[in-house]
């Protein structure tokens, strides 16, 4: 297992090709390092991330690092964070926003590329797609009970919202997820990157 295996895989996966039938075409959007020591399982990249080809590049990612407690130039060192969604690329909008990730993607390239980062200490998962693949039966209903219940997961996985901000109500309807998970993160990602 080296780096170059990882730079080997991950060049396959930006060329793959697998849903071409996507409505903007396939771009895949993904970075990790094989020093890289938190894992972010997002859903799926956006309309803007499309665009960019840059993980997180939108107000979610603004919030996301917000909640980490990072700048930019830590959040995008892949030594930090490895950002490997659920589904690589782009998926279209439907009529209640973006659709859901390809149900191909993670199963053809999440094990493989995990299986290169041996440091992670901490997976992230934010959205419900991510809570059901790395939980399994663990996860809750909702991903509100899911979040609540993020102590039980801890260290290994810390369940999140998706920072959106069409989850703002959410976030005011929950204000124990700043008061408590936000807090915790922060300590967790400053202690792994320390």
């Amino acid at each position: 297992m080296t780096r170059s295996d990882l730079t080997r895989l991950l060049d396959r996966a930006n060329a793959c090709r697998v849903c071409a039938d996507l409505p903007h075409g396939p771009r895949p959007v993904v970075r990790a390092h094989a020093a890289s020591r938190i894992l972010i399982v997002g859903q799926a990249p956006g309309r803007r991330v499309h665009e960019s080809g840059i993980p997180w590049n939108d107000p979610s990612g603004d919030r996301l690092r917000d909640w980490l407690g990072v700048d930019s130039q830590t959040f995008y060192d892949a030594r930090n964070f490895a950002l490997v969604p659920m589904g690589f690329c782009y998926p279209g909008t439907g009529s209640g926003g973006d659709l859901p990730p390809r149900p191909e993607c993670a199963p053809l390239w999440h094990k493989e590329i995990l299986e290169l980062m041996p440091q992670i200490q901490t997976t992230l998962l934010l959205s419900r797609y991510a809570l059901d693949y790395y939980l399994g039966d663990l996860s809750q209903k909702t991903v509100t009970a899911t979040v609540e219940n993020w102590k039980h997961h801890r260290p290994r996985f810390v369940p999140l919202p998706h920072p959106s901000p069409r989850n703002h109500r959410w976030l005011i309807r929950n204000l124990w997820f700043e008061r408590d998970v936000v807090p915790y993160l922060r300590r967790r990602v400053r202690k792994i990157l320390s």
